[in-house]
């Protein structure tokens, strides 16, 4: 039987469902690479062939999910050769799909995991007005394809100054604020009219010329996919409510630098946030009113928040981090758990896979030395789908991935 079908049960631990109160000596209960029942340990009915992992003293959550990712495309250390973050040959690269470029072979990979980051959502640059498309995927596999648990998540879309900034250089539309917002409603003014042309020569039983481009901006129209818009000014974050109001897609706000000047209008339009990164420093204008009291704001006004690293720009390990440090400067804690795990599932609807300790959801669960959000306490076992990828080694002091390489017998 692989080590993903075993039968497994985590036993005596701080269980911190998340969705649900936490559980003093709590089970949980894995079968097939999912979470098959949360509890007391006296109410966790476990099968007789099952492997105990006793965590005794430390605290069971499910993995972080960081919402917001370059991982695998632009590769720690590697330069140019590694960055296939962004295609910035085109403004509208809705075609272009973050997952042909992921290395799972590169470091971040295994930093995620001794961060207790189980998933992610890998997404292109934000040096076009339109980068393209993202992939949610597991920090363990062997491959790509192992790795993947959502597809089709979202597009992702660039306001203020990095694409102003490509594209004034090059001496080329769009060189403005005014011309990035004109290249975001060209497009989706165009794809609104290739779905009605497309629907008709459907209708009619007439062949059509796929244009894949447009196809991806018509399934935003549609609500298959959500429009994640990178944007720091609130002034910026104003144009990305008007533009999804205008052609009616789903919008997630990421980075929201200065969400907090106008966190009641975010929160009365239900606007979520995928804030961050927190940790870096005011290096550019839009950044210059930065700070760690942004989420603890945005929280008390109503507004879901999800916290990342935007990795690498923040290294993917220090998610946590990013969110304890919030604490201290006003989040909830219990908030603060929640923009690691619930919310980043909910506001891209992942939550049926993953985000908690919850039957029927992904057995990504990890074992704490004590309260994640204490810096110094550290992920010491983790799961993905039910399998044991990672653990600290406490005699060497290092932490031990499982090898994702083939190895001859």
């Amino acid at each position: 039987m692989s080590d993903k079908a075993q039968v497994k049960a985590i036993v005596g631990g701080y269980v911190v469902p998340v969705d649900g109160d936490p559980i003093e000596g709590g089970t949980v209960l894995i079968e097939n690479g999912k979470i098959a029942a949360v509890g007391t340990d006296a109410d966790v009915d476990v099968p007789d062939d099952a492997e105990l992992i006793d965590a005794a003293g430390s605290w069971v959550l499910p993995g972080f999910i960081d919402a917001h990712a370059h991982l695998g495309v632009h590769e720690d250390g590697e330069g140019w050769s590694g960055n296939d973050t962004n295609e910035m040959t085109d403004p509208n690269g809705a075609r272009f799909r973050a997952i042909d470029g992921i290395d799972p072979y590169e470091p971040g990979f295994d930093d995620a995991l001794a961060g207790g980051v189980t998933s992610v959502v890998i997404k292109p640059g934000s040096g076009n007005p339109i980068g393209g498309q993202t992939i949610g995927v597991k920090t363990w596999g062997r491959t790509v394809l192992d790795m993947i648990f959502a597809e089709g998540v979202s597009v992702k879309s660039a306001l203020g100054e990095n694409p102003k900034r490509v594209y004034g250089e090059k001496k080329q539309t769009p060189s403005t604020r005014l011309g990035v917002a004109s290249t975001i409603r060209d497009a989706f003014t165009a794809a609104r009219n290739y779905a009605a042309q497309r629907d008709h020569a459907a209708g009619e039983g007439k062949p059509f010329d796929v244009d894949l481009t447009k196809e991806t901006l018509a399934k935003v129209l549609d609500g298959e996919l959500y429009w994640d818009q990178h944007v720091h000014r609130a002034d910026d974050m104003v144009t990305a409510i008007r533009l999804a109001d205008e052609f009616g897609y789903k919008l997630v706000i990421n980075h929201g630098t200065e969400g907090h000047l106008i966190a009641d209008l975010l929160a009365e339009r239900d606007v979520p946030v995928i804030l961050g990164p927190l940790f870096t420093t005011k290096s550019k204008v839009e950044l210059r009113n930065r700070t760690l009291r942004a989420p603890g704001i945005l929280a008390r006004a109503g507004v879901r928040i999800a916290i990342t690293t935007d990795h690498p720009v923040v290294p993917i390990n220090f998610l946590v981090y990013q969110a304890a440090l919030s604490v201290k400067d006003g989040l909830d804690p219990e908030t603060a758990l929640k923009a690691l795990t619930v919310n980043p599932a909910a506001m891209l609807d992942l939550d049926d896979q993953v985000g908690a300790l919850k039957p029927g959801l992904d057995a990504d669960v990890v074992i704490w030395s004590g309260d994640p959000l204490d810096v110094m306490n550290r992920a010491m076992r983790v799961f993905v789908r039910g399998r044991e990828v990672y653990h600290f080694d406490e005699e060497t002091g290092v932490g031990v991935t499982e090898e994702r390489r083939y190895r001859e017998s």
